[in-house]
């Protein structure tokens, strides 16, 4: 991998590739994803693809962070409205399924247990601190934080493209997406929020 700067040209592929590789690795998992069709798709050649990631594992790893960053600005968290939060969440996993998809192939395939990714790079730390001072506010539960955290998002994906129930998309009417909507946000308001 390289510590130069990029050319524009340069910026140019490692982005191809990067979109390239978001797609396999969420149609196909970790295993499952072939190097030789993420370069095709980028429009460029395994020696580039090394020489910006160095591994296949160092491509999703980097794709797997811009994920969690992408969560984790896209959809801001609200502790004084988790409800909302949740809802926004929902909203998100319709527009970017594999989003959620990455995750799960990283949950299934590299930790089966505890956390998700390795405590240096967990990007929760402001969520915690938010959903604590709620509760020392008095407008959410008490509960570890990270408990209630858990719940929220677990509920935001009971309709997610890994519910093993039933799998929402973009395309379904919109009166579908906002009953869920509706009932999404009471469910939690109920089980979390006390005010």
């Amino acid at each position: 991998m390289t510590d130069r700067p990029l050319t524009a040209r340069g910026a140019a592929t490692r982005e191809r590739i990067l979109e390239a590789a978001n797609r396999e690795f969420a149609a196909h998992g970790i295993a499952g994803a072939r190097i030789e069709r993420v370069v095709a798709d980028a429009r460029t050649n395994k020696a580039q693809l090394y020489g910006y990631f160095g591994s296949k594992e160092g491509l999703f790893d980097a794709i797997f962070a811009d994920s969690l960053e992408r969560i984790v600005n896209v959809v801001p968290i609200d502790a004084t409205d988790l409800a909302d939060w949740a809802v926004r969440l929902y909203d998100e996993y319709l527009r970017r399924p594999d989003l959620i998809r990455l995750a799960t192939w990283a949950r299934l395939e590299r930790r089966p247990a505890g956390h998700l990714v390795d405590d240096a790079d967990r990007l929760d730390d402001h969520k915690l601190r938010a959903i604590a001072e709620a509760q020392t506010a008095g407008l959410v539960c008490p509960g570890d934080p990270f408990d209630v955290m858990a719940l929220v998002i677990s509920m935001s994906m009971a309709w997610s493209p890994v519910s093993n129930v039933y799998a929402a998309t973009g395309e379904e009417p919109r009166e579908a997406h906002d009953r869920r909507r509706t009932l999404l946000r009471e469910t939690v308001r109920r089980a979390v929020m006390t005010a």
